[in-house]
């Protein structure tokens, strides 16, 4: 995309940054059904979106130490890393840069805990439910995270 200049106006190009995060989805079994934990939060417009749990690297973590602390801290459920899924990049821009953010999915299986959102230090999230796998499809906002999803529900079929 070519920016022309309004007369007047110097273009500003704002500064790139990459952000790195980890996160994924949690499955729990019961009585033969998956079911994974899915967030709720506000977008910058402030509409509501249901996305999987995901947050930045802190410290020395690695990315499955980062995909199981942000599972636990956005949804409540304790998991354990089982693979990978794949990951996601897109970009953004706030009012002082441009971020291109890539985040690396996991499928963890559920140890232990129960669904709150008490424990997100950011507050980002603003609700938490279990959703089947097989109907998370319509639950998810965005499609590549439905395509993580979709991922998942075939390696726990065999499928992958």
């Amino acid at each position: 995309m070519t920016m022309t200049p309004r007369p007047g106006r110097p273009t500003r190009r704002l500064p790139a940054v990459l952000e790195t995060s980890a996160g994924g989805i949690v499955v729990d079994v019961v009585e033969g059904k998956a079911r994974i934990a899915i967030i709720a939060r506000r977008n910058r417009a402030g509409r509501v979106e249901w996305c999987l749990p995901k947050g930045h690297q802190e410290n020395d973590e690695t990315l499955v130490q980062t995909a199981e602390r942000e599972v636990a801290e956005e949804t409540g459920i304790n998991g354990r890393v089982l693979t990978t899924l794949g990951t996601i990049d897109y970009w953004f821009s706030t009012h002082d840069r441009r971020v291109h953010k890539v985040v690396h999915h996991y499928l963890l299986e559920a140890i232990g805990g129960h669904l709150t959102i008490e424990n997100d230090p950011d507050k980002e999230a603003i609700d938490v439910a279990w959703v089947p796998l097989d109907d998370v499809q319509e639950h998810l906002t965005f499609p590549n995270e439905r395509r993580i999803a979709q991922l998942a529900w075939e390696r726990l079929a065999g499928d992958g």
